[in-house]
C-alpha cells in the first residue's frame, strides 16, 4: 500500500497556511507540525497582525506543538515550512530538539543556512519540496505589494 503521507502532501497543507498568510498582508510563510502523520499544529505568519517581529510561522508552530505535547521537546517531529527557516527560527528549532526539518524555498537572503546557524545535530533537513510553488507565492507577494 502507497503511503498517502509524503513531504509534498504536507508541504501542499503548508503552502495552504502561506496563502492565508498571503490572504492578510503577511509576508507568505506557512508551516505545521507532524508526528506519526498527524498535524499538531498549523500557522502563517502574523508579525503584522501582532505587530510582532518574532511571529514567524515557524515561531507560531512550535509554540502549538509544545502546548499539544505538554512539553518543549519537538523530538520525533517534523516541520514543513513553505520558506527556509531565518537565524532566529533556526535557533528557537535547536533549542526545541526537533528531528527533522522539511523546507521548500531557499532564502538567499535570511536563510539559516546562509547566515551560518547550526541545527540540532540529531536533526535531518530536507530541502526544496514544492520550492517552485513557494518561491511563486513568494514572488507574486513582492509584485503585488510594490505595487
Amino acid at each position: 500500500m502507497i503511503n498517502p503521507f509524503t513531504d509534498e502532501y504536507f508541504m501542499k497543507k503548508a503552502l495552504q497556511e502561506a496563502e492565508m498568510a498571503f490572504e492578510k498582508g503577511e509576508i507568505p510563510v506557512g508551516a505545521l507540525i507532524v508526528i506519526d502523520n498527524k498535524v499538531i499544529a498549523r500557522s502563517h505568519n502574523l508579525t503584522e497582525l501582532l505587530h510582532d517581529v518574532t511571529a514567524h510561522a515557524e515561531m507560531q508552530s512550535i509554540t502549538a506543538a509544545a502546548n499539544y505535547l505538554g512539553g518543549k521537546y519537538l523530538m520525533g517531529c517534523t516541520l514543513y515550512v513553505t520558506l527556509e527557516p531565518c537565524q532566529m527560527c533556526a535557533g528557537a528549532l535547536y533549542w526545541s530538539q526537533i528531528s527533522r526539518i522539511v523546507y521548500g524555498a531557499t532564502d538567499d537572503n535570511r536563510g539559516f543556512v546562509k547566515m551560518g546557524t547550526q541545527l540540532h545535530p540529531k536533526t535531518t533537513v530536507v530541502k526544496g519540496i514544492l520550492a517552485n510553488e513557494a518561491s511563486e507565492l513568494m514572488k507574486r507577494f513582492f509584485v503585488e505589494r510594490r505595487r
